[in-house]
């Protein structure tokens, strides 16, 4: 297999910023009600706010520039 291996990210190496609004996570990993997506080989979350606005296009698995 050729697929590439993500490792976890360390405790505290960023602080998850949702994509679209800003919104900072309390912590260093992303809360389980936001959602990661993998979009040009760039890991990108949303905020359960913004996941919750934009579900139908999140499933039709669009890219977030066509939000």
């Amino acid at each position: 297999m050729n697929e590439e291996t993500h490792h976890p990210e360390q405790p505290g190496a960023e602080i998850v910023v949702c994509a679209l609004c800003g919104t900072t996570a309390d912590s260093a990993y992303a809360p389980p009600t936001w959602i990661c997506s993998v979009e040009n080989g760039r890991r990108q979350y949303f905020c359960d706010d913004c996941a919750r606005t934009h579900i139908r296009a999140i499933e039709g698995r669009l890219d977030s520039a066509w939000w």
